[in-house]
């Protein structure tokens, strides 16, 4: 049976390991307990999160055991990498409410049945200790300058880290320990931007329980050009219906670049690599069809088939010229007589005004299959309901509410 190492390894997972040689063995030998961490910084999970719950997918396929460990606690503080500012501070009961939305998008992916996986709240424990506890138990561990030697504390260390964010590192690190002794975790998979805190975990559970522990973290979700996947106009990829319809997940991948075909066929979906390679290999216009093999499989992980069949039969229908039932639609209250370029900005279809005035500029907008030249095109009692395009894939219908 091939070692999930190797699956990670060949589609391109893996970022930075504590030790290849012994965690290849490892997850080669017998069936290893192992946990990543999602904090409830928001009442969905995103692209960016996607890459760790198929990696924690691909682990389970091959017998591995996953905890998946939301951050009851170490949402109340919010992790400081890749952070330019501080988090803004969660009531109690926001968090409560994005764990329990992070545990009904996790099912999605990951089987809990039979003892499977397991879903833990950091919550529970980190709550109960007290802060002389913490600073006993763990804090003799640390020792400052290794802290703020890891690159998430190095980013922030001239605009200003505050005392609770140094906190973090020290809090996700427990988790490890606690994992460990409880449930025999003894491996920690995370993003890259985790390495540090990752690292900490490792070292403590090792100096605290004498058991050996490891640390492996996957590759950021990016594109060709490095920067970030995953972004819209109206702001994150959200995996929430409610908050990004699948037609619009959908069309986001099957738009992506040509460059990042193979990238995404390989980390988000299950295609095999054999198939992953003959279609990321396409060129020119034959490309499409592995961006739609992509669209396809990837709306179906995160909406369901049903969903994927609609918006891929959505997407068709577009194309053709024809239109579609399922196109996303915005209402509108008294739509008539508003100009449409505030209206498309306020249903953050377009990220801004200005940028409605350079599709209008470039011929890239479309009201009822007429270009609009106006940017102060109002719409009228009988342009409703109309079929607004962005660009040439983009379809929305506005009706008035």
């Amino acid at each position: 049976m091939k070692n999930v190492f190797d699956t990670l390894t060949e589609r391109g997972f893996i970022a930075q390991c504590t030790d290849v040689d012994e965690v290849k063995k490892l997850l080669g030998e017998k069936k290893v307990t192992f946990y990543i961490g999602f904090d409830p910084t928001a009442d969905s999970l995103h692209a960016g999160h996607f890459i760790a719950l198929m990696a924690m997918a691909h682990m389970q396929r091959a017998g591995h055991r996953p905890i998946c460990l939301v951050g009851g606690g170490t949402g109340t503080i919010g992790d400081p990498s890749g952070r330019s500012d501080l988090r803004k501070v969660m009531t109690d009961e926001t968090i409560e409410h994005n764990c329990n939305r992070f545990k009904e998008q996790i099912a999605r992916f990951i089987d809990f049945s039979d003892g499977k996986a397991l879903m833990v709240n950091n919550g529970d424990w980190l709550r109960k200790l007290g802060y002389i506890d913490i600073l006993r138990e763990v804090g003799a561990h640390f020792t400052v300058n290794r802290m703020l030697a890891a690159e998430c504390y190095k980013q922030r260390w001239e605009k200003g880290l505050t005392f609770l964010e140094f906190n973090y590192m020290v809090m996700q690190a427990y988790d490890f320990y606690k994992l460990n002794g409880d449930y025999d975790c003894v491996l920690q998979m995370g993003g890259d931007d985790q390495w540090s805190n990752i690292i900490a975990g490792v070292e403590l559970t090792r100096r605290k329980t004498g058991r050996v522990a490891y640390g492996l973290t996957n590759k950021l979700l990016l594109k060709s050009d490095g920067s970030k996947m995953g972004k819209t106009a109206g702001g994150a990829l959200w995996l929430d219906a409610d908050k990004v319809s699948p037609y619009d997940f959908y069309q986001y991948w099957r738009n992506v670049d040509d460059a990042d075909v193979k990238t995404c066929l390989s980390l988000l979906t299950f295609v095999p690599m054999d198939e992953v390679n003959r279609l990321s290999s396409l060129e020119g216009a034959a490309i499409n069809e592995a961006k739609k093999v992509l669209a396809y499989e990837v709306t179906k992980l995160v909406h369901g088939e049903d969903a994927a069949n609609q918006a891929q039969q959505s997407a068709a229908e577009i194309f053709a010229g024809q239109g579609s039932d399922n196109m996303p639609t915005i209402e509108i209250i008294d739509a008539v007589g508003k100009k449409l370029l505030d209206v498309l900005a306020s249903a953050k279809i377009i990220g801004s005004k200005a940028e409605g005035r350079r599709l209008i500029a470039q011929n890239g907008l479309t009201l009822n299959d007429a270009k609009v030249t106006d940017v102060d095109c109002v719409l009228a009692e009988n342009d409703l309901p109309a079929v607004v395009r962005i660009g040439k894939k983009k379809f929305f219908k506005v009706i008035n509410a």
